[in-house]
């Protein structure tokens, strides 16, 4: 019995250890994932590893992403704080950048970023100006006038400047993208699919915190 005791403690140490190993064997960088060079260092706070989304509402790969992200949300790291990056690729998408910025500062983004997909890819809305934008915004509970003055306030415009420079350091190429601790970039053609993705960045979210002092379980 105690031979059979120890054993079992010994196989549950080992298991981590050996999720981990398969992971590396599994997951590659270069193929499976790409190292971004020189790192961009993460804002997260500690003990949190920082998942970024790179998306554009105008993306119908983003749109199509979209239920994946929410399914992994609900069962992600518990240190994994995950952040929504809108991607600027043309005028058109800064529109919809600025509208996603505001929806964020009004704290209406909850309710609202599934169905602006919807809205573009479903009901074939089109957004031309951020005027287009604030009145869609407005139909959900979002007061237009508010959302105009902050989808052009000085905040917004920073979020912006800073989100363009961010691509070129992530080397964002395509949406979405998945970038883990400013150190690592995935695609769904890097991954294969969309559940090997969060596999992938799970294993680097674990990878991370390894080497960190200390690790957070899972929720």
């Amino acid at each position: 019995m105690k031979r059979t005791i120890a054993f079992l403690l010994f196989g549950l140490l080992m298991a981590p250890a050996a999720f981990s190993q398969n992971m590396v064997e599994r997951f590659s960088a270069g193929q499976h994932y790409f190292p971004i060079t020189p790192p961009v260092p993460s804002t997260a706070p500690a003990g949190k590893v920082e998942v970024v989304e790179a998306f554009s509402y105008a993306c119908v790969h983003c749109a199509h992403f979209n239920p994946s992200v929410e399914k992994w949300k609900k069962s992600k790291p518990a240190s994994a704080q995950f952040v929504l990056m809108p991607v600027v690729f043309s005028p058109s998408w800064e529109v919809l950048a600025r509208g996603f910025y505001a929806a964020e500062a009004l704290g209406a983004l909850p309710r609202t970023h599934e169905k602006m997909f919807n809205a573009i890819f479903v009901d074939k809305k089109q957004f031309r100006t951020i005027e287009d934008v604030a009145k869609w915004y407005a139909g959900h509970g979002v007061n237009e006038a508010k959302f105009l003055a902050t989808a052009k306030s000085f905040g917004v415009n920073a979020k912006i400047k800073r989100g363009a420079d961010l691509v070129k350091r992530f080397q964002i190429d395509g949406t979405p993208s998945v970038i883990v601790a400013g150190k690592y970039r995935i695609t769904g053609a890097s991954a294969g699919d969309y559940e090997t993705l969060w596999q992938i960045v799970d294993y680097l979210v674990q990878r991370e915190l390894a080497s960190k002092p200390a690790a957070t379980a899972r929720r």
